[in-house]
């Protein structure tokens, strides 16, 4: 299992390489999820032990947000990792690093995961409810299922 950190810091550096530009903290969080997810339909299994949290924009990891908001996130260097690692990492960002912040927050408001987060809380509120791994895993089952149905129709 990976430090989520060094991933953080591994998909803002491959970011940056691409886009020339920091990456903002929403879609950091969404990109994390999305590779939370990406695992889970790869490989069965979560890429790092850190809970996301239901906010009213999306998922959040509050290890994240602690080391984006006083300012030293910028200067976390990524360790190297595994090539499998790496892989799924460049998919992630090759399917979702393109798109506006605002868009990943709505793809993420499809989330089985998020929604069940949020249960109870206000609109305009952040939650303190952690996103359940196992309802990030029906996620990903769910995103797999459709891949393979598009695989099988030739549309993927």
């Amino acid at each position: 299992m990976e430090k989520v950190l060094n991933i953080a810091a591994h998909i803002a550096q491959e970011y940056f390489l691409e886009y020339g530009q920091q990456i903002d903290e929403m879609k950091l969080h969404k990109l994390m999820y999305f590779a939370q997810r990406e695992s889970l339909i790869q490989n069965g299994e979560a890429l790092f032990d850190a809970a996301f949290y239901g906010w009213k924009y999306g998922p959040v990891l509050k290890e994240i947000r602690s080391v984006y908001k006083d300012g030293s996130f910028v200067s976390i260097m990524p360790e190297r990792f595994t090539k499998d690692c790496s892989m799924l990492l460049k998919k992630v960002l090759e399917k979702y690093a393109g798109k506006d912040s605002w868009s990943l927050s709505r793809l993420t408001h499809g989330e089985i995961s998020w929604k069940n987060s949020r249960i109870g809380i206000p609109e305009k509120e952040n939650s303190d409810n952690p996103m359940s791994l196992e309802d990030i895993m029906a996620d990903a089952e769910r995103i797999k299922a459709r891949r393979e149905m598009l695989k099988e129709l030739g549309l993927a």
